[in-house]
């Protein structure tokens, strides 16, 4: 690969090659090793990895493994002497909140790294506050401090089209985004951009930016979990964090979820994660009630129904003298 050395993203057309070292010498060959290269790469561990933690998103996991093998197959091009440009690596990810985006992001920026695109396995994520200024001349120094810290790996830009507003003309938006083209562009062989959010809103963004939508080469959309893969997920969850369902508690997570997917602010695996915390915390409220006694391992380790049925969830189902210990707001 060739190697671009590190630029100041604050004046980047003032760059000059000429002022760095030469590039390394090529040594063309006349065959290319496919097994040696997943050997020396092994970004296979990485996409197995992507199989084994992610639940479902076949179609997201698919995307990867293709551009994976496109990257690979670009490299091998190289070793043998055909001509392959570096290709575009800006990528759009679309889905709601949950759907695993980030993971993702973290698993492609391993990716890149292991097949030499990128110098560091490093995702710098952050959202329009990050990057947008409230007053003149504010804007430019904070988007050029981020891609300074992001340069080398990946910048994951959450909810990006927050960074447009078309209804406030005084909106300093579009300079962070100027700034972004310029960078992306001049700078793609040192980092890769993941603009990321709601597919609808996206497609708008994305619409009111051509300048964005023509460098951004992969578009991936994050399909909903349904409630079995939530169950699959909620499973996993409890499995690292060494937690078990008691008999009946499953059955009862399970009708949580049925409930839960139709009220507002369901975020997916995130939704889940905060009811599984929830559940620890009504278990380690339980255990701790109790006051004396010695608790075995698989006290320490169960999640009855009542853990789960004392979620606000399902306070229709109590008598309203047993709401005084549930949680007042939300929906856990």
């Amino acid at each position: 690969m060739r190697r671009t050395p590190p630029v100041s993203v604050s004046e980047p057309e003032e760059y000059d090659l000429d002022e760095h070292e030469a590039d390394p010498v090529v040594v063309v060959k006349d065959e290319a090793d496919l097994g040696a290269a997943l050997t020396e790469t092994n970004v296979m561990e990485v996409l197995d990895e992507l199989d084994r933690d992610l639940i479902a998103l076949k179609p997201v996991k698919t995307r990867i493994r293709e551009i994976a093998a496109l990257l690979l197959i670009d490299k091998l091009r190289v070793e043998v002497g055909l001509a392959s440009e570096r290709p575009s690596l800006h990528m759009s990810f679309t889905g709601n909140p949950g759907t695993g985006k980030t993971t993702v992001a973290m698993k492609m920026a391993e990716v890149l790294h292991r097949l030499g695109y990128i110098a560091e396995a490093r995702v710098v994520a952050v959202t329009r506050d990050d990057l947008v200024g409230q007053y003149v001349g504010h804007t430019a120094p904070k988007t050029k401090e981020v891609l300074r810290r992001a340069i080398g790996g990946v910048l994951f830009i959450d909810e990006a089209y927050y960074l447009y507003k078309a209804e406030n003309e005084r909106d300093y938006g579009g300079e962070a985004i100027e700034i972004l083209l310029q960078v992306m562009e001049a700078e793609r062989d040192n980092l890769v951009v993941i603009f990321a959010g709601y597919k609808d809103r996206m497609d708008d963004f994305f619409r009111s930016n051509p300048g964005l939508s023509s460098r951004v080469a992969h578009h991936i959309d994050f399909p909903d979990y349904d409630v079995d893969e939530l169950m699959a997920i909620a499973n996993l969850m409890m499995e690292h964090q060494n937690y078990k369902f008691a008999p009946g508690a499953e059955e009862t997570f399970r009708e949580y979820l049925d409930r839960r997917v139709t009220r507002p602010r369901f975020a997916h695996g995130r939704s889940v994660r905060n009811s599984i915390d929830r559940a620890r915390l009504r278990q380690a409220n339980r255990l701790f009630a109790d006051g004396t006694g010695t608790l075995t391992r698989e006290d320490l380790m169960t999640i009855t129904p009542d853990d789960i049925l004392k979620s606000s969830v399902f306070a229709e189902d109590r008598e309203p003298e047993d709401d005084a210990a549930a949680p007042a707001k939300g929906h856990f």
